[in-house]
């Protein structure tokens, strides 16, 4: 009994050991953040932001890296079939750990045995604009327009399955119209035919489409939060606007594999979280759209979990299907 013991605590010691190493080496080399979606759109944005601060902060190099395809799955399972060592990280969203597993019956990866959450950097409104051409100003005349010529209006997402596309599945249902989705890789492509006019409607993270609504290149109609957005206080929320309990929040998020060794996930959580809450980065993110997340790892499981479950209820009364 006593021999067991002395070995149990040895291997207690030599954990105890290796995981005071990686705390004390970590970073010690580049570490790459796999988003995974095209550049441009606002998971792409807040990773690189989020990026360019552990660089300063930590004295190495944090690299973005775009990896798009398949609604963020294939850039989600690169990550978490990396190894559990902290050295590549992933910008989840409310697509890749929340709709995903709901929508696809096959997902590769499983989004909250397969990763370590950290914390959420960042939440986000949707908003749906529509390009000055389309004769609505406001969410009651985008009805009537729609009800008026049904199967005529199209709105772009920017990707199947994430949470604009979901967005705007949930306003045909709710709002009882018949308009057709149009999905994008990525929110660049879609803010490119959206401005252009080739689609009338677009539903986006409000990050990557508020420079095209201040510059007056599209009309904000509404956004999908249950208050409006203080960086846009003008734009109403669906709610108010004639669909009382529409509600579809944005969020996006850092993850590594999971077992990962906590001490790194410690160190990042520390880090990030004291990144948020300074002030130029509480402006930047307002400035951007977003604002600041910063809860613990602990939280964001359960966050995540919660969110699975609520869009596993979502598709089931949608009826939406995703090839």
């Amino acid at each position: 009994m006593n021999n067991l013991k002395r070995f149990l605590g040895l291997i207690i010691v030599a954990l105890c050991c290796a995981a005071a190493s990686a705390l004390a080496e970590y970073p010690d080399k580049p570490v790459k953040i796999i988003v995974p979606y095209p550049p441009g759109g606002t998971t792409d944005i807040l990773a690189r932001v989020i990026a360019q601060r552990l660089t300063e902060r930590l004295k190495q190099s944090f690299i973005v890296e775009n990896r798009g395809g398949a609604s963020g799955a294939i850039g989600t399972q690169a990550v978490a079939r990396s190894p559990a060592d902290g050295y590549t990280l992933c910008m989840g969203t409310i697509g890749t750990h929340g709709i995903n597993s709901a929508l696809f019956k096959n997902l590769p990866y499983d989004a909250v045995k397969d990763f370590a959450p950290i914390t959420i950097v960042g939440n986000t409104p949707n908003v749906l604009t529509v390009h000055p051409s389309v004769p609505a100003k406001n969410l009651q005349e985008l009805l009537a327009l729609a009800r008026a010529k049904p199967g005529t209006l199209n709105f772009g997402s920017t990707s199947p399955g994430g949470s604009p596309h979901m967005a705007g599945e949930l306003f045909k249902t709710m709002a009882n119209i018949d308009i057709t989705h149009i999905p994008y890789k990525g929110a660049g492509p879609m803010l490119i035919d959206l401005v252009g006019g080739q689609i009338q409607m677009g539903f986006d993270n409000m990050p990557s489409s508020i420079g095209h609504i201040r510059s007056g290149k599209l009309r904000a109609i509404a956004v999908t939060t249950t208050k409006r957005w203080p960086g846009a206080p003008d734009v109403p929320t669906m709610a108010e606007s004639g669909l009382p309990g529409y509600e579809v929040s944005a969020w996006f998020g850092l993850l590594a594999p999971a077992g990962t060794p906590k001490p790194v996930i410690d160190l990042l959580y520390k880090n990030i979280g004291d990144i948020l809450k300074q002030p130029d980065m509480v402006k930047q993110l307002f400035e951007l759209g977003a604002e600041p997340g910063g809860n613990t790892p602990e939280a964001f499981a359960r966050y995540i979990a919660a969110d699975v479950e609520k869009w596993t209820r979502v598709v089931a009364a949608t009826g939406v299907k995703v090839e």
